[in-house]
């Protein structure tokens, strides 16, 4: 490929990318199927402006590599040991329960073993790009049904090893040939010789590369990094992802991993979009239009099949119906590394070329098919939320606490500690459902509406803590509450100065929920720069009540920005000058008036 033909491609790709992934963003279907049917246009069974997909489609494949390696930077070794149960537990079984049941299946219809074998194997992978992608994207991850899906598609990188070796025993030639356990010493080598790179030699080598002050030098050895590990990882059979993700963690208390975030982000976003587009282009509209219920039908029994194995698992592992759902969900699809697998069977001869070009196209409709099951996730979990009837309180306590997040718990946790029973009310089904399972007795329902608190037995209470996250339904509580009961006592959680200007004006003097956190940083940081305990907390003292005056002085002139702006100017002029008559003061010294 000349320079010329390799700049009309990339303008291809790029224009295609850029016309179809906003429209469907938009339009809430998300970026991966716009990225597939960009692909799937400009690909060689549509529009024909790109010939060779799968050259594309391996050196994208890059992406993925990268996605899981900024994903080993934002754990720690910690973290991966946490979720050692759902790792090998719910992954392990996901794989062997897929590989099995698919297996009968595909046997059921006529295959032979070692054929329906090679299918169930590919089907137990699952999409780690569209997967993890999805999931940042709706910002899910860190959910139980995130982390569960994500320890699952580890352990099914993990589960390279053995699959490679049971794709050797059932080629025809296996016979002839036998295991090759040398290659499961190297693989075994290489991730320890990874491991040993990354603890000793590369923090030092690191910090000379910084020390030169080039950024460009610093991205060139960040994907030299990445490259080597995975040409390591490749070189033994072994999943390049699976290198690339070791190395991260390896590197996730490095000094220097928000540099190597960074610097790899850019790049990782381009390769996966490119990674789904080829994807896109690997379709054979032929074999769609010429036998589409062939496809189009096994395409959705196989993810059906997967969903509802996993969702199974999800219940298995008591996980809340919502993440049990999600989980079930995100990794619905056949992944990537089932093309692998398909590949190596069709060199092993284990499967015909007629039925490898089937298996690829089953493959890529299946990624086609789970950004439509994510959109109906959330229509689902919309309509739970929604048709969900609140509970019925049948206690009423003398404390009612609405809203029962991390605000909410730490508030309620303390009256416990000190023998207060309290009544728990949260607007959102997952949390209460999640409570519950660590044994709290909390109710659904919006804690906003008149009726719901008199059922709680606001009448009798002495007082209410207001702690829901939606500013607005806590503002139209407190309305409400300071309206009917006005002796009540409230304790009101307010997310920003906004929210304390609102409930101020009700009458409530609210808890800036990060106000007083911050308040104990700033004393540890003078402590930590050689201040006194009891200067510091006299500094903070004084910090304290000079913002709650500013506070009150900004609420009444709010709606004139350029009021505000000059309080402020003099707020911080006034507080400096503050200090500095303290401190002129401590130390005997005339104060310096300010200009």
């Amino acid at each position: 490929m000349d320079s010329s033909d390799f700049l009309v491609q990339a303008t291809i790709y790029l224009s295609s990318a850029i016309l179809l992934v906003p429209i469907f963003k938009r339009l809430g279907l998300g970026s991966v199927l716009g990225y597939l049917l960009a692909g799937i246009l400009i690909g060689p069974y549509a529009l024909k402006l790109i010939a060779d997909s799968e050259h594309v489609l391996h050196f994208a494949e890059f992406g993925v590599v990268l996605m899981l390696f900024l994903v080993g930077l934002e754990l720690e070794s910690q973290k991966i040991w946490e979720l050692r149960k759902i790792l090998f537990g719910l992954g392990g079984l996901q794989v062997t329960l897929t590989i099995l049941l698919v297996t009968q299946i595909a046997h059921l219809m006529g295959l032979a073993w070692p054929v329906a074998l090679v299918i169930g194997m590919g089907v137990a992978m699952s999409s780690t790009a569209i997967g993890l992608t999805t999931l940042i994207e709706k910002k899910q991850l860190e959910t139980a049904g995130g982390q569960a899906s994500f320890a699952t598609l580890l352990f099914q990188d993990l589960s390279v090893i053995p699959l490679f070796m049971l794709l050797a025993v059932i080629a025809p030639s296996s016979t002839k040939e036998g295991f090759d356990f040398m290659a499961v010493v190297k693989a075994i080598a290489v991730i320890v010789a990874i491991i040993f790179a990354s603890r000793i030699l590369l923090r030092p080598v690191m910090r000379v590369i910084a020390q030169t002050g080039i950024r460009e030098i610093f991205v060139a050895f960040s994907l030299l990094l990445v490259i080597g590990v995975s040409l390591a990882m490749e070189s033994v059979g072994l999943s390049m992802a699976l290198g690339t993700f070791l190395a991260g963690v390896l590197l996730a208390d490095s000094e220097y991993r928000y540099e190597l975030r960074l610097d790899i982000e850019p790049v990782k976003g381009l390769l996966l979009g490119l990674f789904f587009i080829a994807v896109g282009m690997s379709v054979d509209l032929s074999l769609l239009t010429n036998s589409p219920w062939l496809i189009f039908g096994f395409a959705f029994l196989l993810v059906v099949t997967k969903a509802l194995i996993l969702m199974g698992l999800g219940y298995l592992f008591k996980y809340p119906f919502r993440d049990t759902l999600l989980y079930g969900v995100m990794l619905s699809q056949i992944g990537e590394f089932a093309f692998v697998i398909f590949g190596i069977a069709l060199t092993q001869q284990s499967i015909s070329r007629e039925l490898y070009n089937i298996l690829n196209a089953i493959v890529a409709v299946s990624m086609l098919i789970t950004p439509l099951l994510v959109l109906l996730y959330d229509r689902v979990v919309n309509m739970q939320c929604s048709e969900r009837p609140k509970d019925t309180i049948t206690e009423n306590s003398e404390v009612i606490i609405a809203g029962f997040g991390r605000f909410g718990q730490i508030v309620g946790r303390v009256l416990l500690a000190k023998g207060i029973n309290a009544t728990l009310i949260d607007n959102d089904p997952n949390q209460v459902d999640l409570m519950r399972q660590f044994g709290w007795r909390c109710y659904y329902g919006d804690a906003s509406r008149l009726d719901l608190l008199e059922e709680a037995g606001i009448a009798k209470a002495k007082l209410l803590v207001i702690a829901v996250n939606d500013s607005t339904a806590a503002l139209e509580m407190a309305k409400l509450v300071k309206a009917r009961w006005p002796e009540l006592a409230i304790v009101a959680r307010a997310r920003s100065r906004t929210d304390a200007f609102d409930l101020r004006d009700v009458g409530l003097q609210p808890i800036r929920e990060t106000f007083y956190s911050s308040l104990e940083a700033a004393r540890q940081a003078l402590i930590a720069i050689g201040e006194t305990a009891a200067s510091a907390s006299k500094a903070i003292k004084r910090f304290e009540a000079h913002d709650i005056e500013q506070l009150e002085a900004t609420r009444k002139i709010r709606h004139d920005m350029t009021a505000v702006l000059s309080l402020s100017q003099q707020g911080r002029q006034d507080l400096k000058t503050l200090f500095e008559l303290e401190q002129a003061e401590y130390e005997g010294k005339p104060p310096t008036t300010p200009a």
